[in-house]
């Protein structure tokens, strides 16, 4: 399994949470989608084996115009081997959604949307300075269902520090209504160069509290648990069928191929992204060059980022994966770490292995690092 993933740099408005790469200087679009169809042509040998997944995200994908993505889409086919069957995701704001828009999406193969609620409240949009308000939040929501886009994602944000308890049920019962089989739940973060983080260093909003994030984060599993979806990744749930067959690839170590400014690509062995500049991707790319830097990945390294991320998925870790993947002294450093943190009951002892348990999810970056082999 292989997947391609496309970055958008451009939004309408700038989020005052977001560290993403995008601009809000929407003129040169166009020269962006000349300079990514030259990239899809110049990377059309990384991946050599039937593409499964495709995913536009950014930023902001449903800002392209239909000529535009149509464009994208007919090189991304020209160029490379597509699997029979497809998981085609696009990133869309809810504001960006229309009838025209999506027939055109549905038309070109898009199965799958991946729309950017954030919240139901009026006053957490504002806070977030996102681009749309509630009733088009909801229009968006029943516009997709009665166009037959059956698997939806949503994304949610909590934790902010005017969002309540309330506030957050409210939300999930809206989700619960809908019957949307696919939810992102992000606790905000406090980014270094965003808006939130020069607000709140100068004091004009208030910082955000851990031990309600945390309270929230026990409230979203309880509920979306409660009501039949499956928590497979720390940040994501879903009803049985419909997990991101994309960001499962991510999760499970499998080669993808990243287009556009910012975005990355790995193939096992290495990793290697693209410039974050969109004047300097484009400019590149009239050229003729790939505008990207390169890590060729150790097994210290393999290993870490193996841990990191299968330690955020249900499954957790395999025991006879890591032995035969990186060895025998690896293994032995698993179960050691795992011994020094026994007194701590983050695990849980699986068929192949060990994984988080429900009050240690919370907390799995953390405990991923104690894993870490430092070089």
């Amino acid at each position: 399994m292989a997947g391609i993933y496309i970055h958008i740099p451009f939004c309408k408005k700038a989020c005052h949470y977001c560290n993403f790469h995008f601009s809000t200087q929407t003129n040169n679009i166009d020269s962006f989608v000349e300079a990514l169809l030259k990239e899809i042509v110049l990377r059309k040998e990384y991946i050599t084996q039937p593409i499964q997944t495709i995913y536009f995200g950014g930023g902001t994908p449903s800002l392209l115009s239909n000529h535009q993505l149509s464009l994208i889409v007919e090189a991304l086919k020209a160029q490379n081997a597509l699997a029979d069957t497809i998981e085609f995701t696009v990133e869309a704001n809810p504001d960006d959604i229309s009838l025209e828009k999506l027939q055109f999406w549905k038309s070109i193969g898009i199965n799958r949307l991946s729309i950017g609620i954030q919240s139901f409240q009026k006053e957490a949009l504002e806070w977030m300075n996102r681009a749309h308000d509630v009733e088009q939040s909801h229009q968006s929501i029943q516009l997709a269902q009665e166009l037959g886009f059956n698997n939806l994602s949503i994304d949610l944000i909590y934790g902010t520090p005017h969002y309540s308890n309330d506030h957050l049920l409210a939300d999930l019962a809206i989700i619960k209504e809908y019957k949307i089989p696919h939810v992102s739940c992000y606790a905000l973060t406090i980014e270094e160069k965003t808006a939130l983080h020069s607000m709140i260093q100068k004091g004009t909003i208030k910082n955000i509290v851990n031990e309600d994030q945390a309270t929230h984060f026990e409230i979203v599993v309880d509920f979306l648990t409660k009501n039949g979806f499956e928590h497979y990744e720390i940040s994501n749930f879903a009803q049985p069928g419909f997990r991101s067959q994309h960001n499962s690839s991510y999760w499970k170590g499998l080669p993808y191929l990243g287009l556009g400014p910012s975005a990355h690509s790995y193939n096992g062995d290495s990793r290697q992204w693209n410039i974050a500049n969109n004047a300097l991707y484009i400019q590149s790319l009239q050229k003729d060059d790939l505008p990207f830097e390169k890590e060729i990945l150790d097994l210290p390294t393999q290993y870490n980022e193996y841990m990191m991320i299968s330690l955020r998925c249900m499954e957790g870790f395999n025991i006879e994966a890591i032995e035969s993947k990186f060895g025998k002294a690896y293994l032995e450093h698993t179960y050691q770490v795992i011994q020094e943190l026994a007194d701590k009951n983050y695990f849980e002892k699986t068929e192949q292995g060990y994984c988080l348990n429900k009050s240690a999810k919370f907390l799995a970056d953390g405990i991923a690092s104690d894993f870490f082999i430092v070089r």
